[in-house]
């Protein structure tokens, strides 16, 4: 199969590009499991096609038994594999504690407050590393002085995305494209704050439960739009919306 195309010069890859322009061109002859196969190292579990997956078996309990990532021909599987390559550790706990859940409550109809939080991060997530006045502007929405007035601070900044379906959008970038930013711990070190291993362990299930995440339109950070050099990017109520 041939994936749709990806701009891997886009600042949002770059933790990805390595592995992924290798990989997309792999799929141009070969399967997306096979491609990413081809990529890993032996730390990351093996990836298969999606028909390794037993009928009725849950997905992330068949990773957690298996070592093995069922995986699909398109763009959501792909990045969801490129994160696996890139962040291993803190795909694994993330995985440990989806299975764990599922052990102890079953597959009901809703997931439940934790399962909720591990799936959107999974998704969705992002870690962001940025000074003290850019996270007190982000954690109040204070979107005007977090992208205008404290412009320069970004070059202080960098924000990770993690989750595999935010990254699959991004591939047609919107401008409401939105991360769910996992707020840091309270002594966290800014210098692991984008670190694997550093991830992986602060992915507390009691603290994931509540949902510590805030929310960023990602196009609106300096240098990942075009169009957000002018103030007037932000006067968007629908997409930059004040905090309840």
């Amino acid at each position: 199969m041939t994936l749709p195309a990806v701009d891997w010069a886009q600042p949002w890859l770059a933790p990805y590009r390595a592995h992924g322009e290798t990989a997309a061109e792999a799929t141009r002859h070969t399967s997306v499991a096979a491609a990413l196969q081809a990529a890993k190292p032996a730390s990351v579990p093996d990836f298969m096609r999606q028909d390794s997956l037993p009928a009725g078996q849950a997905y992330e309990a068949h990773i957690f038994q298996t070592r093995t990532v069922p995986t699909r021909d398109n763009l959501h599987d792909f990045f969801n594999g490129l994160v696996w390559l890139a962040f291993p550790q803190a795909k694994r706990r993330l995985n440990e504690l989806q299975a764990a859940e599922i052990d102890r409550t079953g597959i009901g109809a809703t997931r439940g407050p934790l399962r909720d939080a591990l799936t959107l991060f999974d998704e969705n997530g992002a870690v962001f590393d940025a000074p003290p006045a850019l996270w007190k502007a982000l954690v109040a929405r204070d979107w005007p002085t977090l992208f205008v007035t404290q412009r320069a601070l970004w070059s202080e900044a960098r924000l990770l995305v993690f989750g595999h379906a935010l990254l699959e959008k991004l591939v047609s970038p919107r401008k409401a494209a939105t991360a769910h930013v996992l707020l840091p711990l309270p002594d966290a070190d800014r210098s692991t704050a984008l670190d694997d291993a550093a991830l992986a362990q602060s992915l507390d299930p009691q603290r994931l439960a509540q949902k510590p995440f805030v929310p960023l339109p990602v196009l609106g950070i300096p240098g990942w739009c075009a169009d957000n050099v002018s103030a007037e990017y932000y006067d968007d109520p629908k997409v930059f919306r004040p905090r309840p």
